[in-house]
């Protein structure tokens, strides 16, 4: 069956960094668009970021220039590293493939920005 487990969240202080994985397995991974979507508490979820099958990358404007997302086909992963990281970047980050009409999401992990 299709897996996509992420890993790497948790609290950082304002201005620190954080790097999301996901790893993902069950799927042609190469083929596939990977995504970092988020939703905090009370919003709708936005997607933060994709990276191609041809490695072509997109960022919705409030991380660019902070966020990188990037894929390693071998690993069968795709990582986010966020930099810069602010209290408005708190949410739950989940893993997103999408390939076709196959679109399959990870469950979730916690990113918290706090003093």
């Amino acid at each position: 069956q299709v897996q996509l487990v992420e890993s790497g969240g948790g609290l950082v202080q304002p201005g620190g960094s954080l790097r999301l994985s996901c790893v993902a397995s069950g799927i042609i991974f190469r083929l596939y668009t990977m995504n970092w979507y988020r939703q905090a508490p009370g919003k709708q979820r936005e997607l933060v970021a994709a990276v191609s099958s041809g490695g072509s990358t997109n960022y919705v404007d409030s991380v660019k220039g902070r966020f990188t997302i990037s894929r390693d086909n071998v690993k069968r992963t795709v990582y986010l590293q966020m930099n810069s990281l602010k209290p408005e970047d708190t949410a739950v980050y989940y893993c997103n493939a999408d390939f076709n009409r196959l679109n399959y999401w990870g469950q979730g992990t916690q990113v918290t920005v706090s003093s």
